[in-house]
């Protein structure tokens, strides 16, 4: 558990005594005069809980709540607020803030107010590595414990018990068929088949007797009856991978599967009733697809009923040896070799390396090294060319291969930016160190470029 509590406040006699308290109490402190230092201080990984002024110029207690639950998840907030403003605390509980404090303080009920969060970040925590260990027993298991894997698990495991559908939205090779069947596997539908099928993967006239089923005689070579995806899936989960390249038949009878329950083979007339619950995936931007009319917007929203995206490798650059210590021990085991870790300048370079191919990529090169290993450890010779010369990777959010024009750069920062601040500009322009007139600016630029033209 994160020990120390960022004290944040721009009255200095208040943060000094705020400081002072948590001291005597054996509390790990750091102290922000604004909200703009609380951003950089925030980064800092022992910090697990903020306690923080609601009112403050600039970066208020509600903007840095909003910006640490993009940030820093796992950080519980606490505010301090004057009698006048309890209303306005109120609702930043209710946007995720743990609890909130009235002015003139209390000792024993800040004290108080921060053991409990500091509680509720333990039995959070504990529960992460509980599910970490179990879902650690399987032969294939998603393996993490970076921020952003925390909080995709975190939405995956909320998910999991209901009856909505998912669509899962990740880039190839972040592992979309695992988070599928983990939220088979934690839902009550358990006991019930798992059946996936990659819709890419598929002709078009194929694809519809897989998902659907054929009667007999339905087309040439159709000679006996055949169930398909869904029936045998009924009673459990059915994973779509790939939705994007559905045609727009196939749409039509999905849309007819998930708003009625029901579904007839290729080639027949009596309607069957299927019970299942769909977790559809895909590596595309459906609404822009719907936008550009190539998936129909009545199925995107069906689908869409609890969007979760999964996090790039890049994004989570923390779990990169963790995860490569986890396929080295399955393939040291599968090949027979006494495999026991890897050199510091192998894991230098696992590290640092952008990872195009996410945690597919990790993985192949991991086996491959295992197998090419002469003694007990992974050395740099033992990785891919492709890994030891290929683009470096950052600490960030983003990778950006060499060679991308600076405006599209800044585009996809601020977007980025943008999305974790939910769409508050100001907030978006404090966290990037810049003027929000730029933002409003560049956004402007954008809303004014002629469509690209049509061949």
């Amino acid at each position: 558990m994160s020990s120390t509590v960022l004290v944040v406040d721009d009255d200095r006699a208040n943060l000094e005594s705020v400081c002072r308290i948590f001291q005597k109490e054996g509390v790990q402190t750091l102290a922000a005069g604004n909200g703009q230092d609380a951003l950089e201080l925030l980064r800092r990984p022992e910090v697990g809980v903020i306690v923080t002024d609601l009112m403050m110029p600039g970066v208020d207690g509600q903007a840095l709540l909003t910006a640490s639950r993009a940030m820093r998840p796992d950080v519980e907030v606490v505010l301090m607020t004057a009698y006048a403003t309890v209303e306005t605390a109120v609702a930043a509980m209710r946007d995720g803030a743990y609890d909130f404090i009235t002015k003139p303080l209390k000792r024993h009920s800040l004290v108080k107010a921060v053991q409990k969060a500091m509680e509720k970040q333990a039995l959070v925590a504990e529960n992460r590595d509980l599910k970490a260990q179990l879902a650690a027993l399987g032969p294939r298991s998603l393996v993490g414990q970076s921020p952003a894997f925390r909080a995709f698990m975190d939405l995956l495991a909320q998910a999991a018990p209901s009856t909505a559908t998912v669509l899962l939205i990740g880039e190839s090779g972040t592992g979309k068929e695992l988070a599928a069947r983990f939220l088979h596997e934690a839902s009550p539908r358990a006991r019930g088949p798992f059946v996936a099928v990659n819709a890419a993967a598929l002709p078009e006239s194929i694809l519809e007797a897989e998902l659907f089923g054929v009667e007999k005689g339905a087309f040439t070579g159709a000679v006996a009856r055949k169930e398909g995806r869904f029936e045998r899936a009924s009673g459990g989960t059915l994973f779509l991978d790939e939705v994007a390249e559905m045609s727009a038949s196939a749409q039509v009878k999905l849309l007819r599967v998930l708003q009625e329950g029901e579904l007839e083979r290729l080639g027949g007339t009596q309607t069957i009733k299927v019970d299942v619950r769909l977790v559809a995936a895909t590596n595309k931007d459906l609404s822009r697809e719907v936008q550009e009319g190539r998936f129909r917007e009545d199925l995107y929203y069906r689908l869409n009923v609890v969007e979760v995206r999964i996090p790039s490798l890049a994004s989570r650059r923390e779990d990169v040896l963790l995860l490569a210590e986890h396929f080295l021990k399955r393939y040291a085991a599968k090949n027979s070799k006494a495999v026991r870790g890897v050199t510091d300048d192998a894991g230098k370079v696992l590290e640092n390396y952008a990872w195009p191919g996410n945690i597919r990529e990790l993985e192949h090169a991991v086996e491959r090294a295992v197998v090419l290993c002469r003694g007990d450890v992974i050395s740099l010779e033992d990785l891919p060319e492709a890994v030891r010369k290929g683009p470096i990777g950052s600490a960030s959010q983003i990778v950006i291969p060499i060679g991308t024009p600076m405006e599209e750069i800044e585009r996809r920062v601020i977007h980025e930016t943008l999305r974790h601040t939910k769409g508050d500009k100001n907030l978006a322009a404090r966290m990037l160190g810049i003027a929000a007139r730029t933002i409003y600016r560049k956004l402007a630029a954008e809303d004014e470029k002629p469509p690209p033209e049509q061949k």
